[in-house]
C-alpha cells in the first residue's frame, strides 16, 4: 500500500505535530530542517522516525477497532501522511544536504521507514478495514470511495492477498529491488569515469571551469634542473564524464578525437551496473510473476491509462514509423554539414558528432548565439518570469518568507509562499537552484508534505522543494541560464504547481499522485511558456543593459528548436522501447542486454551503435520509471493538445489559468485521469486502443511539422 516512490509524499497528523511545527517555522520561531522541530540536528531524524512510527501505530490500533468507513479512510490517509513525511524529508536531505552527518542520518531514517512500510503493507487488519470501506462506498464521498479502491489495490499490489510463503518472497524481492536501485544510482555517482586530455588547448576555454586541470612532465629541458623541469610541465584537463560535463564537451569541442574519447568512455561506465541491471531485471520479473503478471511491464502499466504493454508498444512503434523518414532526412543533412565543415566528402557521421554539429547548424541557420541568448536570462529575472506567470494565470503571487534558524540546508536556499489575495497561502516551496559538490545532479521537484483536508475549516498546505543545478560562471557574478535551462526551470515549475494548486481531500491523491502516464503532462505544458514571446518579453532582459529580448531572437530560437524535431522524438521513442523490452516478457534463455539495446538503436534510430558503449547502464530512468518511460511521450502528446486547444490563443489570461486550475490542477489524482483530460480538452485528446488509452498524436506531429 505504501511504497517508496515519487507518488507518496509528505504529510502528518495535523492535530499532533506537523502543522503546528511548520507554522512555528513560518512565524520565525525556533524550528528545524524543512520547518520540523525534530530536525534541528541530524540526530533528530531518529526522533522523527520514532514519533512517526508511534503515531502510525496508534492509528493502526484505532483502525483495528473497525470504526465507520469514512473514519477508516481518514485514518489510513493520516498514516500515509505521517510515514511519507519522514520518507520524503529523508530523501530530500539525502540528495541535497551538504552535511554528511545529516545525509547519513537521513539514510538510516529511510531504511528504518522502509522496514516499517513492509510491516504496514502486510497488516491484514488494515487490509480488511480497507476492503470493508470499499464495500461501503455508498457511505463515502466520491473521492473517499476512490481512495478506498486505490488503497485496496495498493495492498494487493504489495502481495497481501497471497499465501504467507509468496508474501515473504514478495517482501524479500521488494527490498532487493530497492537496494539494487540504490546501488545503480550510487554507482553512477561514484564512477562517472574520466578522460585525460593534453594539451589544455584542445578544450574550449569557456568550459574550462567544468574541468580539473592536470599536469604532466615533457621531455624538454634538463632533467637536473628544477627550473627546467618546471618549465616542462604541460597543462591538460581531466574530464569527468558525468552527464552534465559530457554534454558540454560534446557540444563545444571541435576536436573530434576528444569528442570520440569522451563519448565512448562516458557511455561505458559504470561497469558495475551491468550486473546490477541484470539482477534488477530478474528481480522485477520474478516479482511480477508471483503477482500473476506475465512481466514487470504488465505489472507496472496495468494501473495506468495505457493498461497493457501491448498498447504501449503499439503506440511507440507507430510513432517510430511516422518519424523515420523525416529523421533520416535530418541525419543526412547533419552528415552533409559535417562533410562540408571538415572538407571530407566521404566523412561518416558518428554519435559523438551529433550535439556538436546540430548546435552549429542551429546557430548558423537561425543566427543563434547561445552566449547572447543566455545574456537575456539572468536567473533572478527567470524567477520573476515565474512570478509573472502565476500572477497572470492564477491571480497569485510569490511571497518571500524568512527562513527560521536551522530550517535551511544551505545559504543559497530561498523559501517562498504561493499566495492568493482571496484564498490566502496556497502552499510553500523552497528554491535550491545552484550546483554544488555532492548535490543531486539533475533538476527535480521534491515533495516535503502533501495537501489534505483536515476539517471543514482547515486544510494542510503542500510543501515542496524545487531543486536545480545551475552553474555560477567563474568570470561573472551573474548566473545566466542557457535557454534549455530556462525550459527545464519551467518544466519543474509545472510539477511544483501541480502540487501547490491541488486541493484534494486526501493526501493519497495530492498533486502529482496521478496515473504515471499523466504525471508529466503539467511539466510539459509549462515548457511552452519558456518559448512564448508574450511571456518572455515581460521578464527576459539583458543582464547589463536591461534591454528586452528581441522578438527576432526568440523566433530564431524557435526555428532552432524545430530543426531536428524528428531526431529528438525518435530518440525518446528509442528510450521508451528499451524500457519496455528490458522489463517485458523474458526469454527462456539468458539474453545479452547490450546486444538488445544495440539492435533497438539500429531499428528505431538513424544513428550507428558504437561497439563497446553501454549507454543503458547509466540510464537512471530505468529505476523510477521502470516500464514507464513511455509516459514522457504520452505527456508530450497530451500537453501539445492542451496547449493548442486551451492555452495558445491567450496563454496568459486569467480565464486560461482558471480553466487549467478548475478542470485539472485542483483535482490531483482524485478523478479518473481520462475524465480529467476530456473535461479539460474534449474527447479528441485520447482514443481507445484495445484495452487501453493512447493520446492523440496529431497536435504534436503538426507542431513538429512531422
Amino acid at each position: 500500500m505504501w511504497k517508496l516512490t515519487r507518488r507518496l509524499q509528505p504529510h502528518i497528523n495535523p492535530n499532533r505535530w506537523v502543522i503546528r511545527n511548520f507554522r512555528s517555522g513560518e512565524s520565525g520561531d525556533a524550528t528545524g530542517l524543512y520547518g520540523f522541530d525534530h530536525l534541528k540536528t541530524a540526530k533528530g531524524f531518529q526522533r522523527f522516525v520514532a514519533d512517526a512510527i508511534e503515531r502510525s501505530s496508534e492509528l493502526v490500533s484505532y483502525i483495528s477497532g473497525m470504526p465507520s468507513s469514512p473514519e477508516i479512510i481518514k485514518a489510513m490517509d493520516e498514516i500515509s501522511d505521517t510515514v511519507c513525511c519522514v520518507v520524503d524529508s529523508a530523501e530530500l536531505c539525502r540528495q541535497t544536504h551538504p552535511d554528511r552527518e545529516f545525509v547519513e542520518e537521513a539514510n538510516k531514517a529511510a531504511i528504518e521507514m522502509n522496514d516499517y512500510l513492509h510491516h504496514l503493507n502486510t497488516n491484514h487488519t488494515l487490509y480488511a478495514a480497507v476492503k470493508k470501506a470499499e464495500q461501503d462506498s455508498n457511505l463515502l464521498t466520491k473521492e473517499a470511495s476512490r481512495t478506498a479502491h486505490h488503497l485496496r489495490m495498493d495492498f494487493e499490489r504489495g502481495g497481501i492477498h497471497l499465501d504467507s510463503d509468496k508474501l515473504d518472497k514478495v517482501n524479500s524481492l521488494t527490498t532487493k529491488i530497492f537496494q539494487l536501485c540504490r546501488e545503480f544510482s550510487e554507482n553512477i555517482a561514484d564512477d562517472p569515469g574520466h578522460v585525460d586530455i593534453f594539451p589544455a588547448s584542445r578544450i574550449p576555454r569557456h568550459v574550462h571551469h567544468l574541468l580539473n586541470p592536470i599536469y604532466r612532465s615533457t621531455e624538454r629541458g634538463s632533467r637536473g634542473s628544477t627550473r627546467a623541469m618546471h618549465k616542462s610541465k604541460q597543462k591538460g584537463f581531466r574530464i569527468n564524464t558525468d552527464q552534465r560535463t559530457l554534454s558540454s564537451i560534446l557540444q563545444w569541442t571541435s576536436d573530434e578525437e576528444v569528442r570520440k574519447m569522451v563519448y565512448i568512455h562516458g557511455n561505458s561506465v559504470p561497469h558495475a551496473n551491468h550486473g546490477v541491471l541484470e539482477k534488477l531485471i530478474a528481480a522485477r520479473h520474478e516479482l511480477a510473476q508471483i503477482m500473476g503478471c506475465n512481466s514487470y511491464a504488465h505489472f507496472m502499466v496495468e494501473p495506468n491509462l495505457a493498461k497493457s504493454p501491448k498498447v504501449v508498444t503499439s503506440f511507440l512503434q507507430e510513432l517510430s514509423k511516422t518519424v523515420k523518414s523525416k529523421a533520416d532526412e535530418e541525419f543526412i543533412a547533419i552528415r552533409d554539414f559535417k562533410r562540408e565543415k571538415c572538407g571530407n566528402k566521404s566523412a561518416e557521421l558518428e554519435p559523438w558528432d551529433e550535439t556538436y554539429y546540430t548546435s552549429m547548424m542551429k546557430s548558423s541557420v537561425n543566427d543563434v548565439d547561445t552566449a547572447v541568448v543566455a545574456s537575456y536570462f539572468p536567473l533572478p529575472q527567470c524567477i520573476e518570469g515565474l512570478k509573472m506567470l502565476v500572477e497572470s494565470l492564477f491571480g497569485a503571487t510569490f511571497h518571500t518568507i524568512p527562513l527560521a534558524p536551522s530550517e535551511s540546508w544551505h545559504p543559497d536556499v530561498l523559501k517562498l509562499s504561493l499566495h492568493h489575495p482571496d484564498e490566502g497561502d496556497l502552499g510553500y516551496f523552497y528554491l535550491d537552484l545552484y550546483s554544488r559538490k555532492d548535490k543531486y545532479p539533475g533538476c527535480a521537484s521534491f515533495a516535503i508534505r502533501g495537501g489534505r483536508k483536515i476539517s471543514e475549516t482547515e486544510y494542510q498546505l503542500p510543501i515542496l522543494a524545487l531543486v536545480c543545478n545551475f552553474s555560477r560562471a567563474r568570470d561573472s557574478s551573474v548566473v545566466k541560464l542557457n535557454h534549455s535551462e530556462v525550459e527545464v526551470l519551467f518544466h519543474e515549475f509545472g510539477h511544483a504547481l501541480h502540487s501547490l494548486l491541488s486541493r484534494t481531500d486526501y493526501q493519497h491523491f495530492s498533486g502529482t499522485r496521478v496515473a504515471l502516464d499523466l504525471a508529466e503532462m503539467p511539466s510539459n505544458l509549462f515548457e511552452y511558456y519558456a518559448w512564448d514571446y508574450r511571456l518572455l518579453k515581460r521578464f527576459a532582459r539583458h543582464y547589463s543593459t536591461g534591454e528586452t529580448i528581441p522578438e527576432k531572437l526568440v523566433n530564431s530560437l524557435q526555428g532552432a528548436r524545430n530543426m531536428f524535431a524528428a531526431t529528438e522524438l525518435q530518440r525518446q521513442v528509442f528510450y521508451a522501447l528499451i524500457d519496455q523490452m528490458l522489463f517485458g516478457e523474458q526469454p527462456d534463455t539468458a539474453r545479452d542486454v547490450s546486444h538488445l539495446v544495440a539492435e533497438l538503436k539500429r531499428q528505431h534510430t538513424s544513428w550507428n551503435h558504437v561497439e563497446g558503449t553501454h549507454w543503458h547502464i547509466r540510464f537512471s530512468h530505468l529505476l523510477n520509471y521502470g516500464a514507464g518511460y513511455y509516459s514522457y511521450l504520452y505527456a508530450k502528446c497530451f500537453a501539445s493538445t492542451i496547449w493548442q486547444s486551451i492555452c495558445e490563443e491567450d496563454p496568459l489570461s486569467l480565464s486560461t489559468g482558471t480553466l487549467l486550475r478548475e478542470k485539472f490542477f485542483k483535482h490531483g489524482g482524485a478523478k479518473d485521469p481520462s475524465e480529467l483530460l476530456m473535461d479539460l480538452a474534449g474527447k479528441k485528446i485520447i482514443s481507445i486502443h484495445g484495452e487501453g488509452i493512447i493520446p492523440a498524436t496529431t497536435g504534436l506531429l503538426n507542431e513538429l511539422r512531422l
